[in-house]
């Protein structure tokens, strides 16, 4: 009776034994050796904006406006934040032009979305409440240059290099 209990003991801490070693190859597989491809849509298939698109906003006089940037921001985006500098240059840079119009929409109430702009140091005169999913903008921040018909031209999104910086004031 003592003998086949010790190899009953023997064939538990064997299967035991198995099973974890098969357990730790299957998770290895999965997590450290599987090289996962995420496949992002082109902003068409995710029903973004894209170039050539005419931009959802009707209350926009884009022919009075020649050109119109807009920075669609958010209130505590950490990219929008850090990219203040960048739109205190924009403002300076198109202030005492005529053909060029600044207008940032921020989810956010007006008095909420001027105050922060405010606190960034961006001095922007139009301030709108406008979701990003209205104007079918995926993420913040994001610039569109919009032409006088209202067609988005450019579209740059996210938190931009300074060599694309450059592109969007020479695009101005």
């Amino acid at each position: 009776m003592r003998n086949l209990l010790k190899r009953v003991e023997l064939l538990t801490n064997v299967a035991i034994l198995i099973v974890a070693v098969l357990l730790g190859v299957v998770l290895v597989k999965q997590h450290l050796l599987s090289k996962r491809i995420e496949f992002v849509p082109p902003a068409s298939a995710r029903n973004e904006l894209s170039p050539g698109d005419k931009v959802p906003m009707a209350e926009v006089e884009w022919v009075k406006n020649g050109y119109t940037l807009l920075l669609v921001l958010q209130k505590g985006c950490r990219f929008c934040t850090e990219s203040a500098p960048f739109y205190e240059r924009l403002v300076k840079e198109t202030s005492s032009r005529t053909d060029v119009k600044l207008v940032a929409l921020l989810p956010q109430p007006v008095a909420e979305s001027k105050q922060y702009l405010e606190e960034l140091g961006v001095n922007i005169a139009d301030v709108r409440q406008v979701s990003p999913n209205q104007i079918k903008v995926g993420g913040t921040p994001t610039l569109i240059l919009v032409n006088d018909l209202g067609v988005a031209t450019y579209i740059w999104r996210g938190k931009l290099p300074s060599e694309v910086e450059s592109q969007v004031l020479s695009k101005l």
